[in-house]
This record gives C-alpha cells, sequence and structure tokens, in this order.
C-alpha cells in the first residue's frame, strides 16, 4: 500500500491488520512510525475532526505537520496539481489531502514521490470508514455477519461504509430516495467485495425496511458542502429519511446509533439523537485519531 485513496487500496487481510493496530493503538501501544518525517496537510474545505485528529496522530506518531489551506496552494488553480505534488514530494515526507476533487487528490498520488492519504473527497472518506468501523467492533465485538443500516444520501460517506462493511464481511443496507443512491462504480464494487466474504449489499426504499433489526443505524448530513444551491430540494426529498428515537426502534435492542458530524437537528436527526443512549458519535468521533494512526503506521512502514 503507497497511497491510501480509497477503502479499496486495502484488501480485506490488510484492513482487519489496520483495524488491529488502532485498537492497540488506542489501548497504549506506542511506536514512532514519523520519526524525523514531516507530513503535509492540505484542507481545501475547514474541518474540525479531520484537521485536530490528523495534526495530533501525526505528532503522537513522531512526526511534524505543515498545515496548508485552499488560499496557500491554488491547488489546480494557482499551479498544476501534478507540480504541487512534484514541489512537494521534494520537501515533506507525506502528503494528506482534503478536497472535493478526487481527480486532484489521484493527480497528486500518480505525481508523488512520497504517501498520498484521502482524507475527504467528494467520492469517497475512506479515513471515516475506518474509524467507523473501529467504534462498531469495539461496542459490538465482531463485524462478520453485523447488519449496518445506512438511512440518508448516498454520499461519499455512504460509498466508503459500504465498502468498508463489504471488505469485513458485515450486510450493508442503505435507504434513499432512488436519486440519491450510491454512485454505480463504489456500489458495484462493494458488492464484488461483499460477495468475497459470504455478505450482503443492498438499497432499499424505506428507511424502515433498512433499520429493521440492524445492529448499527447511520446516517449523514443531507446538504453536504459545495450542494448548497440544492438545499431546498435536498430537503424535500429527504423529509421522510430523518432519524428518530422511533427509527430507532425498528433495529436490535442493542443497536447503536453513529452519525460522523456536524449534525444538523431538525434534518437529518431529531433532536436530542447525539445524546441517546445508543448513540456512540463521540466514541466514533475520537477514533477518527487511532484509525489514521494505524493507517499512516501501515504506510509507512511499507514505504
Amino acid at each position: 500500500m503507497k497511497h491510501f485513496l480509497s477503502v479499496t487500496d486495502l484488501t480485506p487481510d490488510e484492513f482487519a491488520s489496520v483495524l488491529d493496530t488502532a485498537r492497540d493503538m488506542k489501548n497504549g501501544r506506542r511506536e514512532k512510525p514519523l520519526a524525523g518525517k514531516v507530513i503535509a496537510l492540505i484542507l481545501e474545505h475547514p474541518s474540525l475532526r479531520t484537521r485536530v485528529s490528523f495534526e495530533v496522530g501525526i505528532r503522537q506518531l513522531g512526526g511534524e505537520c505543515v498545515y496548508l489551506s485552499r488560499s496557500d496552494i491554488g491547488m489546480g488553480v494557482r499551479e498544476p496539481v501534478a507540480d504541487v505534488a512534484r514541489v512537494l514530494g521534494r520537501w515533506v515526507d507525506g502528503i494528506v489531502v482534503r478536497t472535493a476533487s478526487p481527480e486532484n487528490v489521484d493527480q497528486l498520488a500518480q505525481h508523488s514521490t512520497v504517501p498520498v492519504v484521502n482524507a475527504m473527497t467528494d467520492r469517497e472518506h475512506p479515513c471515516q470508514a475506518v474509524g467507523d468501523l473501529l467504534t462498531i467492533l469495539e461496542h459490538k465485538g465482531e463485524l462478520r455477519g453485523l447488519r449496518v443500516a445506512f438511512v440518508g444520501d448516498g454520499n461519499n460517506v455512504a460509498a466508503s461504509l459500504a465498502l468498508a462493511c463489504a471488505s469485513v464481511g458485515a450486510d450493508f443496507v442503505i435507504a434513499s430516495p432512488p436519486a440519491f443512491q450510491i454512485p454505480t462504480a463504489a456500489w458495484e464494487e462493494a458488492k464484488s467485495r461483499a460477495a468475497g466474504m459470504v455478505s450482503k449489499v443492498g438499497w432499499v426504499a424505506l428507511p424502515q425496511q433498512a433499520v429493521r433489526d440492524a445492529d448499527v443505524v447511520y446516517t449523514d448530513v443531507w446538504v453536504s458542502m459545495g450542494q448548497e444551491a440544492e438545499r431546498a430540494e435536498r430537503l424535500a426529498a429527504f423529509g421522510e429519511y430523518q432519524v428518530t428515537s422511533e427509527l430507532m426502534g425498528y433495529a436490535k435492542p442493542d443497536a447503536v446509533f453513529l452519525h460522523d458530524m456536524p449534525a444538523h437537528e431538525g434534518e437529518e436527526i431529531e433532536a436530542g439523537m447525539l445524546d441517546d443512549p445508543r448513540s456512540v458519535v463521540f466514541d466514533q468521533a475520537e477514533n477518527r485519531l487511532h484509525a489514521q494512526k494505524a493507517i499512516l503506521s501501515h504506510l509507512f512502514r511499507a514505504a
């Protein structure tokens, strides 16, 4: 694994290994694979969880971090993405990038001589998915055979979660309006991976169908960054897809609730869901740190 751009960059065995490393690190394991190394953290979108978890994680692994915003670089605007990659590779030992454009991340990786980590694009959010599975594993004790229900938009978070569940033998089902399903390429790859792990991925129209007998219920915002012009259309389309305490009643009694945050009460969740007894969203947020440390550790052990 030279780069980590997608959940598909991990084989099922590698995924299990990364999760084991993340659990060990959370439980106190100390290692410094980034000692003497500097990582460039390019964030074209602001993010509390992404910036702080990566900066803290890089330092805990012994490295240093250089933060670069959109205005600092103008990637693809001020100069070509390929040139950004080739210049940064002369100075730093790795690049973590959060940008809307998956094409920009692909170009960075293509032209970079150092590892590149996708910290989020409009296509995938793979680091989030690793943290999500770490959280589920902590609370359920296993992943294989679980039913993970996603309610809402088939966005980057849903796509990476589907791929991740398929990679570890968990069943994944999404309830979304027909026009907002997970993109075909990610969906077909998830189905292929699920077949290899004897698990299932599926789409249903109604939230109640997805959540029935689920071990995990997950949702995300209805209007992501860059979709502000679609706000009215999206709110209308997703009106019946809100996760509520009543909807959670269709899940198993010991089901847990996840949301990658930030959350919007009154839209994708009813008021109080983050503090619901079934909610593990703050464990989930914490686990971004441990998951990303494990990803970086595996990348730099292989480099």
